[in-house]
């Protein structure tokens, strides 16, 4: 009987399948081979099953399905036509990979008996992903793909191991379009919309890893969550001694991290997207005072990935310091046995292992934190013409909804002036493999996915990178987003790397500026206006602060013109100045 679906149908159970697994948002790249999919999905949008997104440009469809995926903390999916396109989907998929992001991959296909034919856009799609998917599922044309479906949602919500991207390759014979006996009928999909057993169950089930989804659970910038009220009174043994233990917020570590440092009277050392960057225990300054009290550290406990300071990296290859990693549930961004730390998966053990802070541990980085922040801030009150870290203060602190960071220099400098007396609503960043690309078309998703105005943080060319993911077609929902670009013209972070040593420059100055600088011309202007999206050009802080005032309506674009010759020599100076206060 299954052998007797035709397209239409097949695809109709399959949008069935999906929607009944709680998907609530399809990305939709538009094609021929995957037409059947395009019109059981029309259906079922128009039964109010699912929100559908069209976007021209796969790779741009696949982070903006990341990024739905980020913002609603549920599996997404996104729907290509065959060949190259599916292709096109690889990087977000990686990244889904490594920050165990449920993205569903629905890739249309040629039937069995065309492929190796030489038939016009045809080429082997299964496995294309390889290590990156937790399944890849080959759905033959004419079968029924709703147990293919079931499975694939199964492992993207983690039913062998982490979250993470799903491949279901689903095949098409001719015709790809409704005929006169099956025309578009939006009362066909409301199946789709009938609650599934089997996923009420899942979705019901307490997920350790869901957090990891966004970086934590939302906290509002006000003051730090009493520790008893989240640690049971069960699960706060009186630690077995003190020690100068130091607590690392990495990626995803999420509030409990900011609780348990508070709890044990131990600093904090926040990335921003841990989402535990507050409270009176976080230090902003952090990976500049690891050089001045990182000598007196005995024991580390790590919360989530850290992946942006060499300061920290060092902390965590020394030998000489017990370290304990908190996985409460499995996670995707490193192998078995290739950390190095001791895995703890228990709250009762990690309080054991960490200890309270000795008698002015805390103190000593409260204090040293405090000069160093006033002898930042004063430096940079110095220096009339903005860079990287002004605009990072500046958007922290005027940030009440979401706040996406992209990769490279503004997350890092978010790490190294972010006040901890202020929390945007969540912050969100691509840290999976911190790649610049899909940028903007992720926080798009986020935005769409959450309904809450959302900020975005990047740089020039990781704005250009991604400037495709403007393209919106007439009648496509726009999300309140906010993208605030700093234009050094070019790649800034390798100058503050060892390529920008003078010592490297005077050998190979014009190699380091072409090949890593990569400066460009780009008119960023009119780029926003062949987009129709509003663009507004500041030169001052006080320019700056004005335009990050008002409420997030729509889509804009605020464009700060910077200077990144003078970067290393800025960053030399704050490292001067806070080593001359602590």
């Amino acid at each position: 009987m299954n052998q007797q679906l035709n397209s239409i149908d097949a695809a109709r159970l399959a949008v069935a399948s999906l929607t009944a697994a709680g998907v609530r948002h399809v990305v939709v790249a538009p094609g021929s081979r995957s037409a059947p999919m395009a019109y059981a999905l029309a259906e079922a949008e128009a039964a109010g099953a699912v929100r559908l997104h069209v976007r021209i440009d796969e790779r741009v469809g696949g982070f903006t399905a990341l990024g739905l995926a980020l913002g609603s903390q549920a599996p997404v999916a996104v729907l290509t036509t065959s060949g190259t396109a599916v292709g096109e989907l690889l990087p977000a998929v990686m990244e889904a990979n490594h920050a165990a992001v449920p993205l569903v991959v629905l890739s249309a296909d040629r039937p069995a008996e065309l492929r190796g034919s030489g038939a016009n856009q045809t080429t082997n799609q299964i496995d294309l992903y390889g290590v990156h998917v937790r399944c890849a599922l080959d759905v033959p044309a004419g079968t029924d793909p709703s147990p293919f479906v079931a499975r694939a949602l199964a492992e993207a919500r983690g039913a062998s191991g982490p979250r993470g991207p799903v491949q279901l390759n689903l095949a098409f014979r001719d015709p790809l379009i409704p005929g006169p006996a099956a025309a578009l009928d939006p009362a066909a999909a409301l199946v789709s919309a009938a609650p599934d057993p089997a996923a009420a169950l899942l979705s019901a089930a307490p997920d350790p890893a869901a957090a990891s989804l966004s970086g934590g659970a939302v906290h509002d910038g006000g003051p730090v969550v009493p520790a008893e009220r989240v640690l049971p009174r069960r699960t706060q043994p009186t630690p077995t001694s003190q020690a100068r233990t130091v607590v690392v917020a990495g990626h995803g570590a999420g509030e409990l991290a900011a609780v348990v440092a508070q709890h044990l009277r131990l600093p904090l050392l926040a990335e921003p997207s841990s989402n535990a960057r507050f409270g009176p225990n976080a230090v902003a300054q952090y990976r500049l005072l690891l050089e001045h009290l990182g000598a007196d550290i005995e024991r580390v406990v790590v919360f989530g990935r850290p992946t942006l300071s060499r300061p920290v990296a060092a902390l965590l290859s020394r030998t000489d310091v017990a370290q304990a990693l908190y996985l409460p549930g499995p996670v995707a961004w490193f192998e078995e046995g290739r950390r190095r730390e001791e895995i703890i998966t228990t709250l009762d053990d990690l309080l054991q292992f960490a200890g309270t802070g000795e008698p002015g541990w805390l103190e000593r980085w409260q204090v040293a934190g405090t000069h160093a922040d006033a002898a930042v801030r004063s430096l940079l009150a110095e220096r009339r013409a903005l860079n990287g870290l002004h605009v990072a203060d500046a958007v922290w602190e005027h940030t009440d909804g979401n706040l996406v960071l992209g990769s490279s220099n503004p997350i890092r400098d978010a790490d190294l002036i972010a006040s901890p007396g202020w929390h945007p609503l969540e912050v969100y960043a691509n840290r999976g493999l911190a790649g610049i690309d899909g940028t903007l078309s992720t926080a798009a998703g986020v935005a769409l996915a959450t309904g809450i105005p959302t900020r975005l943080l990047v740089g020039d060319l990781t704005f250009l990178h991604d400037a495709g993911g403007l393209l919106l077609g007439p009648g496509e929902e726009e999300a309140d987003l906010q993208i605030v670009v700093l234009n050094d013209s070019g790649g800034g972070i390798f100058g503050l790397l060892e390529h920008g040593a003078e010592e490297n420059l005077e050998r190979h100055r014009g190699v380091v500026e072409r090949l890593f600088g990569t400066p460009h011309a780009a008119d960023l202007g009119a780029l926003a206006r062949g987009y129709c999206v509003r663009h507004t050009l500041v030169d001052s802080a006080p320019a700056l602060e004005a335009a990050l005032e008002p409420a997030i309506e729509g889509r804009s674009i605020i464009e700060v013109r910077a200077d990144r010759a003078g970067l290393r020599a800025l960053h030399t100076s704050i490292k001067a100045s806070v080593s001359r206060v602590v």
